[in-house]
């Protein structure tokens, strides 16, 4: 049977399962791409490279990370939902991969149903920031400050539709007060904008502020995730000053096209999971402020369907227009 008809029928019936196994059995036997849609040195360069070059030393052939960077990752994940099915194309997905659902009226990719998930890599929070200059010492004063006086308070992020911004509008409304969102080009950008006083406090991962909150110019004031981020243990979360239930976090991990053999996936995922336990890539993770944590297929899939719900109710709740 020809490669490309055994694909097709390893994805359409349960009668080529040993064919497929064989299959997934001498798989690798090339070089895998790993798509990010980022700037080569970001994050999520640094996610992909990590876990990819020790998926690679398993497979015993290299996993090739490649940016395709562009309209906040869709780019890169069009190029993979478009790939042959076989394991040789693979997107680093990042929690822009569900906002972008949300966002965009026309993407030529459905964001759950053409990609088959692999496992999550990393999860991270994002960190409410002010200037160390500021009179708030927690969130419960910037939230006073928006309830007395609606719409005057601003925060800064990344820009438009980035996570950071949905993090920002979900936070409003869960605190029931209106703020002010300015958005900038970029993380560096909202961080010198802080820095500048143009904006009382902004939305970042730990990444983009951990230097300057370290040299003492900005400081934390809560946390976007479920706990508190163990880089900075004495930061509470949003959830514990008072906005029960809140909760944000980026994650990060590897969805394949739809139509890939589950032999092929269970292969990807077992090695993605082996990796995740290296010490060097578990250290790499938590360096960028990350946990290393994989999943199995289904509990990814399930990830990026909430995922997608929610930020598209976001999206409307916030009268965001859509891309």
């Amino acid at each position: 049977m020809k490669r490309r008809t055994l694909l097709a029928a390893c994805a359409a019936t349960a009668a080529a399962w040993p064919a497929c196994q064989a299959l997934a059995q001498g798989y690798p036997e090339r070089a895998v791409k790993l798509y990010q849609g980022f700037a080569p040195g970001g994050n999520a360069d640094a996610i992909a490279r990590a876990v990819g070059v020790e998926m690679g030393k398993a497979f015993g052939q290299p996993i090739v990370v490649e940016a395709q960077p562009g309209a906040g990752g869709t780019i890169a994940a069009a190029t993979v939902a478009r790939a042959k099915p076989d394991g040789y194309t693979l997107l680093l997905a990042t929690g822009g991969h569900a906002v972008a659902g949300a966002l965009y009226n026309a993407l030529p990719y459905k964001t759950v149903a053409d990609f088959e998930a692999v496992s999550t890599v990393t999860y991270f929070p994002f960190l409410i920031v002010v200037n160390a200059g500021s009179k708030a010492q927690g969130l419960a004063e910037i939230l006073a400050s928006a309830k007395a006086a609606p719409g005057t308070v601003a925060y800064g992020t990344a820009g438009i539709g980035s996570t950071h911004h949905l993090a920002g509008e979900l936070l409003t409304k869960m605190a029931g007060v209106s703020m002010m969102h300015v958005p900038y080009r970029g993380d560096a950008a909202s961080v010198t904008a802080l820095l500048g006083g143009e904006v009382p406090f902004i939305i970042a991962p730990p990444t983009a502020v951990l230097s300057n909150i370290q040299a003492g110019k900005l400081r934390a004031v809560a946390t976007t995730g479920p706990q508190r981020w163990p880089g900075l243990p004495k930061v509470p979360t949003v959830a514990e000053q008072g906005v029960a239930g809140y909760d944000v976090r980026s994650w990060a991990g590897i969805l394949a096209p739809a139509g890939t053999p589950r032999p092929i996936v269970d292969r990807l995922n077992a090695e993605a999971l082996h990796a995740l336990q290296a010490p060097s890539v578990r250290q790499r993770l938590e360096d960028m402020g990350g946990e290393a944590r994989g999943s199995t297929p289904e509990e990814m899939k399930a990830l990026v369907a909430r995922e997608l719900e929610k930020w598209t109710q976001v999206v409307a709740d916030a009268k965001i227009p859509r891309q």
